[in-house]
């Protein structure tokens, strides 16, 4: 602090002497005070600025204040030039400049190369706080979080930064031009963009406090930024981005056992099934992170266990005790090792909330860490804890650690909003370890899951990768082995629509996976059978969307059930496809987990609107129903009912004579500047025009653009039943291209140590040659010598696009650079 004075005292004299220009580290942080509000401007790094204002005496010490979401600490080597201009101080790095107008304290940025990218026109530091910017007329902007909208750019809109289920709201936004703006307060807050200009408000805080980022003007350096400043993200498990099997609920372990059963007598591919709600037992005890329902311990009929009997199972343990059944799984720990015996693995539901007879409630009581809200199940003395306290954390982690050391492979994080009804102005100041609920409420997510993620990896001897699945998120929440499924939406097509663009925005803000209950959860609109054709229709759509999503998770709500053979059998056109689906995300593999590789590796993005890689094109930024999935692959999820209808008693009746046989027409933008093969027929497209594509049951509109080099794996009833030693090579000419296939472990942390393997392949179009480079680093249980079968698509490959292509050249790879000509 004194260093920082003595150089500003020193700055301002010789401000006094007229203009000046200086080189300074970026420790050398730009204060003014204006009209009695400090501005502070301060370089993280070449690409990331601080901006921070609040009242005081020049010189005065900044508020007390936490961050949950940025970990980034400033870097000591950023050269900056500082200049005084006839306005104020210039300050510039090799990326960006920074000007701070001395009259009004507002602040501009602009590019290395001049070009102007957001102004600040006013602010208030009050009540509340609030920065307000000036967009240029036709800038879009985006992110914002997962907030259930059929919206893709917000220009015109007001939003409530306040999380909810189904509803996660990030105060980031980002530009067309390149940039991306964190608001970082984690209290209740709106958003707005009006006359005015753009705002974020906040009804808490002593102090603005925002970041401002930009590298290269592509969205994807803006990616890498939002990484550094608050944690890079995690590598998932390779079975993770296979198919899992959900449903509210599997009420006993044999319930659940024979699902799996089902699916491996039925080769429908599967690699993950969920445990949900009320293994616990009745709502008293509420997420006791224990088997306390007599179903899964083997004492239905026990009198001392009667008591955490569900109310919807009490007539069946009658019948249980008449009959003399017994359970085939006895113990969590045999349906723990069941699954893992038959090659797939579990996830468990827990809560951020405890019922009353459970041991972590009486412990979190006793230290002031439970919530006094009327949450989820309402009015049954079940409360939420406070993450922000961390002895909560370790107390949650000190009863978590009994499922995990059962051998549970991933936590379902339910309800990390956390539900909470009947708001009022006493909730909103209850203060928690950290302050009032009105001020923290958004970081909740985050710090619940951070909590179970830290204490995991510290677990003596852990090697497995943590995986938890939640239902809210916060900025920076992919730093802690987290990803976000949009919370229990409700099966519709309207819902579905909305649902492409929520998933799009949330990935514009740095966490790149994410998923939906395919399908939806609540089937309120239809009549609740698997059977109804409407309902076929519509999973089947949402079934083949999930194929192109970053994990493929299928689930609903009781008295709903989703398992694949509940709608039909082989030969009936929903099951056809949706078994049809799932086999593609399987040959598909080695390109998803290679996108995630290059998440972790290279700050990458699966899900990625079109302004990530057309953003000159302002058709195509502005749709909200299609996206690239990676770099190659263009997906228009089919958000319409094309082959049936619904009836005022909710039942659906089919359209055609024949729906397998039915072709209907979807309209699908395919963006200008690049050339488009249908995925399914191989046939060529040009860019910048909107076509209408036939459209089966068994086929949804994705294409490939050219210059892509897809790799597909073989055919398989989970991700690791068979080894990535022949894998197909798709090309598709028209462009120059790169791909790099990623392979590691598969469950372990090694790859943070280096661990893990790349090899680049690179198609040079003009020649027609591709090169497959020698591969880069090395892991346990690595292939050494396999087979790449190289084929280029040109329109005349032979076979449909969704099974294995005939013909191409096969090569022997050991790892050493090799280049074909086709």
């Amino acid at each position: 602090m004194k260093i920082r004075r003595m150089l500003m005292a020193c700055l301002m004299l010789v401000l006094s002497m007229g203009c000046w220009a200086a080189k300074a580290k970026s420790t050398a942080v730009v204060e003014r005070n204006v009209q009695g509000v400090n501005v502070r401007v301060q370089f993280l790094s070449d690409h990331i600025v601080r901006v921070l204002k609040y009242k005081g005496e020049a010189g005065s010490p900044a508020p007390e204040k936490k961050s949950y979401s940025v970990i980034m600490e400033p870097q000591a080597d950023v050269d900056l030039t500082i200049s005084q201009e006839p306005g104020g101080p210039r300050i510039a790095s090799g990326s960006l400049v920074v000007l701070l107008n001395e009259q009004t304290g507002c602040i501009t940025f602009v590019s290395a190369s001049g070009q102007k990218l957001l102004g600040e026109t006013s602010a208030q530091l009050g009540k509340e706080v609030q920065q307000v910017w000036q967009l240029e007329r036709e800038e879009d902007i985006f992110g914002l979080g997962q907030l259930r909208d059929e919206a893709m750019s917000w220009r015109g809109r007001e939003m409530e930064i306040w999380n909810h289920n189904t509803y996660i709201s990030i105060p980031y936004f980002t530009s067309d031009k390149g940039y991306g703006l964190y608001w970082d307060n984690a209290g209740k807050s709106r958003f707005k963009d009006g006359d005015e200009g753009v705002s974020f408000t906040s009804l808490t805080g002593q102090c603005i406090d925002y970041y401002f980022m930009y590298k290269d003007g592509t969205q994807d350096g803006v990616v890498s930024c939002i990484r550094e400043l608050s944690g890079q993200a995690t590598m998932f498990p390779l079975w993770t981005m296979g198919h899992w099997q959900c449903r509210e609920r599997y009420k006993t372990s044999d319930e659940l056992a024979y699902v799996l059963d089902r699916y491996r007598e039925l080769q429908i591919p599967l690699d993950g099934i969920v445990q949900d709600w009320q293994y616990w037992g009745c709502d008293s005890n509420w997420n006791a992170m224990r088997f306390e329902n007599p179903y899964y311990i083997n004492k239905v009929g026990d009198p001392a266990w009667e008591k955490y009997l569900p109310n919807d199972l009490k007539k069946l343990a009658a019948e249980y005790k008449q009959k003399g059944l017994e359970p085939r799984l006895k113990s969590p720990e045999e349906m723990v090792n069941y699954v893992h015996q038959n090659n797939a693995h579990l996830m468990i539901s827990i809560w951020a909330s405890f019922g009353s007879w459970t041991e972590p409630y009486k412990e979190l009581e006793k230290i002031g860490a439970l919530l006094p809200f009327d949450t989820w199940p309402r009015q049954k003395g079940v409360l939420p804890y406070d993450p922000f306290n961390p002895k909560a954390r370790d107390i949650y982690w000190k009863y978590l650690s009994h499922l995990y050391q059962m051998g549970f492979d991933a936590w379902w994080t339910d309800s990390t909003e956390p539900d909470h009804f009947d708001e009022t102005e006493a909730t909103d100041n209850y203060q928690t370890y950290d302050g009032p609920w009105l001020a923290v409420k958004n970081a909740f997510p985050l710090m619940t899951n951070r909590g179970i993620y830290e204490h995991q990896r510290a677990t003596k001897g852990n090697t497995k990768r943590s995986v938890q699945m939640t239902r809210s998120g916060s900025f920076g929440l992919q730093h802690y082995g987290t990803f976000s499924w949009s919370g229990d939406v409700k099966a519709s097509w309207q819902e579905m629509k909305n649902q492409v663009p929520s998933g799009l925005n949330y990935s514009l803000c740095g966490i790149p996976f994410w998923n939906t209950d395919l399908g939806g959860f609540f089937y309120w609109d239809y009549e609740q059978s698997p059977r109804n054709p409407a309902v076929q229709e519509l999973q089947t759509r949402w079934m083949q969307w999930g194929t192109f999503m970053p994990l493929m998770r299928n689930h609903c709500s009781s008295p709903m059930v989703s398992e694949l053979y509940e709608f039909g059998q082989k030969g009936d056109w929903a099951y056809d496809a949706m078994v049809d689906a799932i086999r593609l995300r399987y040959r598909l593999l080695p390109y998803v987990y290679s996108m995630a590789g290059e998440v972790v590796q290279h700050s990458g993005t699966m899900m990625r609107p079109f302004v990530m890689d057309f953003p000159k094109d302002k058709k195509a930024i502005r749709r909200n129903d299609e996206y690239m999935f990676g770099h190659a692959l263009l997906v228009k999820p089919v958000t319409d009912p094309l082959y049936t209808w619904r009836d005022e008693q909710k039942r659906g009746h089919e359209i055609y004579p024949d729906t397998k046989q039915a072709k209907a027409p979807v309209s699908v933008y395919l963006p200008e500047g690049a050339r488009w093969y249908d995925f399914f027929t191989n046939q060529p497209a040009e860019g910048g025009k909107t076509i209408l594509r036939p459209t089966p049951i068994d086929e949804m509109p994705v294409y490939v653009r050219a210059g892509s080099i897809l790799p597909f794996g073989p055919e398989v009833q989970y991700s690791t039943e068979k080894a990535w030693d022949e894998l197909e090579i798709r090309i598709y000419p028209g462009a120059d291209g790169i791909f790099t296939l990623y392979e590691d472990e598969g469950d372990t942390y090694n790859y943070e140590k280096g661990q893990f393997s790349e090899i680049v392949f690179s198609w040079d179009d003009a020649a027609r040659q591709l090169t497959i480079a020698d591969r880069k680093g090395k892991f346990k249980g690595m292939l050494l010598v396999r087979k790449f079968r190289v084929v280029l698509v040109d329109g005349q490959a032979a076979g449909r696009g969704n099974l294995p292509l005939q013909g191409g050249k096969t090569v022997s790879y050991t790892g050493k650079q090799l280049t074909l000509s086709l």
